[in-house]
């Protein structure tokens, strides 16, 4: 499982640095060379694309970053309570929890396919792309976290979520 958690890590962290460079990228040519441009007139550049481009990888950093947090157990939790239960309760908890994560990945998973084929027909006003490209993020983070959350629930919980026994 470690294998299929590097390759969504490596993507994020890429989307990640796109993201900032666009941007960065945005704010220099609208702040910087638009009033140059403006001062010599001459032709502006387009930079239109800037915002499309920030907003589709922002989803894809959202749903594949939701999942990667399944798969570390970095969301957080309430354990107040299932703390001052048996181990064994714990553990049900853990599992049904996962369980239930699972079921919501594979939720937008579906959703996600149905959306994408309902706009594929349909392009982005910038960059015109397929706006399936886009929705299929909901789809890639559902089957991910689905993947994450299963497995999470066959193994006990680690350091982070300790299965305690607080009448020992």
């Amino acid at each position: 499982m470690q294998a299929l958690l590097a390759i969504p890590k490596i993507v994020v962290g890429g989307l990640v640095l796109v993201a900032i460079g666009t941007m960065l990228y945005g704010v220099f040519m609208r702040y910087i060379m638009l009033p140059i441009t403006d001062w010599l007139d001459v032709d502006t550049v387009n930079f239109f694309w800037v915002e499309e481009v920030g907003e589709t990888t922002l989803i894809w950093i959202t749903l594949i970053g939701a999942a990667v947090g399944v798969a570390e157990r970095s969301h957080f939790t309430l354990t107040i309570l299932t703390h001052h239960l048996p181990t064994r309760a714990q553990h049900i908890i853990h599992v049904i929890n996962n369980l239930l994560i699972a079921a919501f990945g594979g939720l937008i998973a579906w959703l996600g396919v149905k959306l994408a084929l309902l706009n594929a027909m349909l392009t982005s006003p910038a960059l015109e792309f397929s706006l399936a490209w886009l929705y299929a993020s909901t789809v890639v983070g559902g089957i991910l976290m689905t993947l994450y959350a299963l497995d999470a629930a066959r193994r006990p919980a680690g350091p982070d979520h300790q299965i305690t026994d607080v009448r020992e």
